[in-house]
């Protein structure tokens, strides 16, 4: 279930740091963002590219930025320092979904064991809805980029986002009771098939790149690492020695950026 004392916290933080900063005159950029998902989870095998390229599926996001380079009260820079010419803080609400299923060798058809008929019969999606903040880092200057002295300027970043998980399963096998585990692989102990909702925080890293449209708006290509500190994010968490790893996944995404002046 959902933990609402740790998501009232990020809410108050994210409130807090939006009315905190407009007070010291930073400027600020909202956009949005959307793109494809390849989401790597217990399902298939770890390192199948027929596995990681087959589980995908897409994220939409809302982002705000402030940005310290820029004082908004004054329509003028700030002081020039090489935190406030160099970095942006990054606020972001998102949501993802990916379908899953198992392929690669063990679903294969001329597998035709019990235990690949239980695994071609389960699927299920992750969908994940997160909030949270990044610090992202240019290595050429702001200031020059919004005056124009170059189209492009690249960024890495990290950060941390709460992230809320409702997956589903589903089986085609037996009497198709997700809660039966005799319906499932047979060398998954009892209760690695769960669907519930469950809240916990991961870590985001990216690197990106965005291009100067015109003095107030920008295009942004960024691609995601979001490493999950839950390995119950696709419903499964069989303890195989496969399952080494938490859920984690990758998201190119194309982004529309507009300054508010």
């Amino acid at each position: 279930m959902l933990n609402l004392k740790q998501l009232y916290l990020i809410l108050c933080f994210l409130a807090v740091t939006q009315t905190a900063f407009p007070q010291l005159g930073f400027s600020h950029e909202v956009g949005v963002i959307a793109g494809p998902v390849e989401f790597r989870s217990d399902y298939g095998v770890r390192f199948s590219e027929k596995t990681n390229l087959g589980n995908s599926g897409y994220g939409i996001g809302i982002v705000h930025y402030i940005n310290f380079a820029y004082r908004a009260d004054c329509n003028c820079y700030t002081t020039d320092t090489y935190f406030n010419d160099h970095f942006k803080l990054r606020n972001e609400i998102s949501y993802n979904k990916s379908k899953l299923e198992h392929l690669g060798k063990w679903v294969a058809a001329s597998n035709t064991t019990t235990d690949a008929d239980k695994l071609r019969a389960h699927s299920g999606y992750a969908e994940n809805f997160d909030i949270g903040t990044q610090i992202e880092y240019f290595p050429r200057s702001i200031r020059d980029f919004q005056g124009f002295a170059y189209k492009y300027a690249p960024f890495i970043s990290l950060g941390v986002h709460y992230t809320y998980s409702t997956p589903s399963v589903e089986t085609t096998y037996g009497d198709r009771d997700v809660l039966n585990a005799n319906n499932f692989y047979s060398d998954w102990d009892p209760g690695s098939v769960d669907a519930k909702a469950t809240g916990d925080w991961s870590m985001v890293a990216s690197v990106g790149v965005r291009y100067k449209l015109n003095k107030l708006s920008d295009l942004m290509l960024d691609l995601r690492w979001q490493y999950y500190f839950n390995d119950w994010i696709d419903g499964l968490n069989h303890q195989l020695e496969s399952n080494k790893y938490n859920d984690w996944l990758l998201w190119l995404n194309v982004g529309y950026i507009y300054y508010l002046d």
